[in-house]
Formats: structure tokens, C-alpha cells, sequence
């Protein structure tokens, strides 16, 4: 299955904030899709639409300008619309 199929099914919160109430059937789900989105990254042609329309907030409560800028380039490339906000 490709990485936009196994997005179209649901995953069942609508905010991934902490992993700790997490089944083994949604760390599977999660793990798998970072396996085809790790692939997708490697191809040819790196950018993707799987994100368009959507809106991706980056909340930063410590200074971390490489992570910052690593996520902010992710959702970039998988067609995400990103805003950054540093509470440090």
C-alpha cells in the first residue's frame, strides 16, 4: 500500500502530542507510514502532496533552531502550510 492509501485511513486522534496512550496497533501504523515516507524522501522527486491543504504548527518551548528547522522542512516537503512558535 502507498503512503497516501494508508493515509486515508483514520487515525483515530486528532492531535499526536505524546505517545503514552498509544496502542501497539496505532505505533505500528505510525512506524509504517514513516517507513514509506522515508522511502518517498530517497526518490527522485522529493516533494510531496500528502499534507496540501493542511496546517502544521511547530510549538518549540526550548531553543532548537536544527530541529525547528528539520520539522519545518519536512511538512514543507509533504505540501504543509507551517507556522513556528517559540515560547523560549
Amino acid at each position: 500500500m502507498t503512503v497516501s492509501g494508508k493515509m486515508t485511513r483514520r487515525f483515530p486522534h486528532r492531535h499526536l502530542l505524546s505517545c503514552e496512550r498509544l496502542t501497539a496497533p496505532e505505533i505500528t501504523f505510525l512506524l509504517d507510514i514513516a517507513d514509506d515516507l522515508a522511502e518517498a524522501n530517497r526518490a527522485r522527486q522529493a516533494k510531496r502532496e500528502i499534507l496540501s491543504g493542511r496546517s502544521l504548527i511547530n510549538l518549540f518551548f526550548e531553543a532548537s533552531t536544527r530541529t525547528q528547522a528539520s520539522f519545518e522542512m519536512a511538512a514543507k516537503r509533504l505540501g504543509a502550510d507551517v507556522l513556528n512558535m517559540n515560547v523560549a
